[in-house]
């Protein structure tokens, strides 16, 4: 079986296609495994779709499925450009719903990718937790967010009790000339992860609703890359730099 890596703005995933939908729960742990296997965040399966260019099945590094994954989105939107899989502009499925991609300045190895994610829900916005208010915001997962006077100022132990509290992922973020600098915990990954897709734009969705920031913005993640966010009529919009990082043979 040939598997490909990408990387997306520190994101890392594992992909491959195949014919049918089928439980990989084994097999995303065995990959995504630092260690022993290839190392990931996550894995990525691209099958057809009847009706949309194809679907995709999405596994945390712990086997676990998730809904949506914004940087993920981009780099699976390279990977089946790269593989003919659909054109430039195309629309898949995913379990959050059907996401947009359009690659551009594209070369096998790199290429711009902007993602149109799923209509945005503020679940709650009076979250209080150790004296600060928190938000929280579905981006296609759900996602704790809150503003911080210093992105250096990320409590791991706060993150991780808040995650398993109320079953998200949790990000601060700092704002900065109109942009903004985002750091996220990821359940799934059970730890901070280089950049989060549906982090950032819950950030950006936030501070944009209350005035902080502009549409279209940068936003800069852990990882330092750049990434430009912005909203439309109906939902948020994502685009960044993604890299396939090397292609290799699998036996299973």
């Amino acid at each position: 079986m040939k598997i490909a890596k990408y990387s997306a703005n520190g994101n890392d995933f594992v992909i491959f296609h195949d014919n049918k939908k089928k439980q990989r729960t084994e097999l995303a742990k065995t990959l995504c495994h630092r260690q022993e296997g290839i190392g990931a965040d996550g894995l990525i399966v691209i099958v057809p779709h009847a009706e949309y260019d194809f679907e995709w099945e999405f596994y945390n590094s712990d086997g676990s499925h998730a809904d949506m994954c914004g940087n993920g989105s981009r780099a699976c939107a390279h990977y089946a450009y790269n593989n003919k899989l659909a054109p430039a502009k195309m629309h898949f499925m995913t379990a959050a719903g059907v996401i947009g991609a359009q690659v551009s300045e594209n070369t096998p190895k790199s290429a711009m990718v902007e993602s149109e994610l799923t209509p945005p829900e503020i679940i709650e916005t009076d979250i209080e937790f150790n004296e600060h208010n928190w938000w929280l915001i579905n981006t296609g997962v759900p996602h704790l967010v809150r503003y911080t006077k210093s992105i250096e100022m990320f409590d791991i132990e706060e993150a991780r009790e808040l995650r398993y509290v109320y079953n998200a992922n949790v990000n601060i973020m700092y704002v900065e000339n109109g942009n903004l600098r985002v750091r996220t915990y990821e359940r799934g990954v059970e730890d901070e992860t280089l950049a989060c897709g549906t982090g950032m734009s819950a950030c950006f969705y936030r501070a944009y609703k209350e005035g902080k920031v502009q549409n279209n913005i940068e936003v800069y993640p852990t990882s330092g890359d750049t990434l430009y966010l912005g909203v439309n009529e109906k939902t948020i919009t994502f685009k960044g730099r993604v890299k396939k990082t090397f292609e290799t043979e699998w036996e299973v």
